[in-house]
């Protein structure tokens, strides 16, 4: 992590905003506000509630080729729908959360002005973070792509049954497999699903991933964790199986079959987070996991 400021000034600021219910109005205002103040805004809304009348929204690729910041306001799905849409265009990313945990997006509603004018003023710390890149491979069907920060995750599909596949790495085999799915995780989603699987807390300054079952029929399937530089494939193994789901982020899922492959790769560019200038990572996971608190 770096606490360098970047050598360029915010002047034109991209905000990808889930507006959510309308009890959501009044802080998002403020933040709009307290936002506007320090540059030119242009918004991306990524629903279609009413709290944002009278602005004009933008597409997020206006943010991409115009802002020199691009702020989310929501929660850390609102940032993950953000990091994806926007890593090729190597603009910085700041989180405020207006959701429930907000592992990611950790600027509060109610420190949000004191932030604000620190980052602008150029006191903020910053980290780059890596994705993932999923490319499922078809049969009889041009391939399909989607990038994911936290993970990717098979799993089965319409169905409590089990799915069995194969997961290899580098092309050697690791294991074969009878569970609900795989998650296959970042540094970054190690506090996301793989960690209610069972998955390691990871720091996000590490070039790993983790592979995690998800409920194994063979307890002796644990996570296990791997360099980041290492390709991942999985395929399904039962013939004739019923066609299992594949996910990025929790979005954008995708139906594969037997005869099909998931190839999951580190992807080629970063994501710079903006965090305020007394971020503490260990904080944060105090503070959300409830850790040292007496019962």
């Amino acid at each position: 992590m770096s606490s360098e400021p970047l050598d360029r000034a915010f002047e034109t600021i991209g905000v990808i905003v889930r507006q959510g219910s309308l009890s959501r109005c009044e802080p998002l205002m403020r933040i709009l506000d307290a936002l506007e103040r320090h540059g030119r805004l242009l918004v991306h809304p990524l629903d279609g509630d009413g709290c944002l009348d009278g602005l004009q929204p933008v597409p997020i690729e206006d943010i991409a080729t115009e802002a020199d910041l691009a702020v989310s306001v929501g929660g850390d799905g609102t940032l993950l729908a953000a990091a994806r849409a926007l890593v090729d265009s190597q603009i910085p990313l700041l989180g405020i959360n207006l959701g429930r945990l907000g592992f990611l997006a950790d600027v509060t509603l109610e420190q949000v002005e004191a932030h604000l004018q620190n980052i602008f003023d150029g006191r903020y710390r910053m980290e780059s973070r890596f994705l993932l890149e999923g490319c499922i491979e078809f049969e009889e069907q041009e391939p399909i792509r989607h990038r994911a920060l936290n993970d990717i995750v098979l799993h089965s599909h319409e169905s409590i049954s089990m799915i069995e596949f194969e997961v290899y790495t580098n092309g050697q085999l690791i294991n074969r497999q009878r569970a609900d799915g795989l998650i296959v995780s970042t540094p970054t989603g190690s506090t996301a699903y793989a960690l209610s699987g069972g998955g390691p807390i990871m720091h996000p300054s590490l070039e790993a991933l983790a592979l995690v079952p998800i409920c194994p029929h063979t307890l002796s399937h644990r996570p296990i964790v791997l360099p980041s530089d290492q390709q991942i494939e999985i395929r399904l193994s039962q013939p004739g199986q019923d066609i299992a789901q594949v996910s990025f982020d929790g979005q954008n899922r995708r139906l594969i079959g037997e005869r099909d492959r998931l190839v999951i790769r580190r992807y080629e560019r970063e994501i710079t987070l903006l965090h305020p200038a007394d971020y503490d990572y260990y904080h944060i996971l105090r503070a959300k996991l409830n850790w040292s608190n007496q019962p």
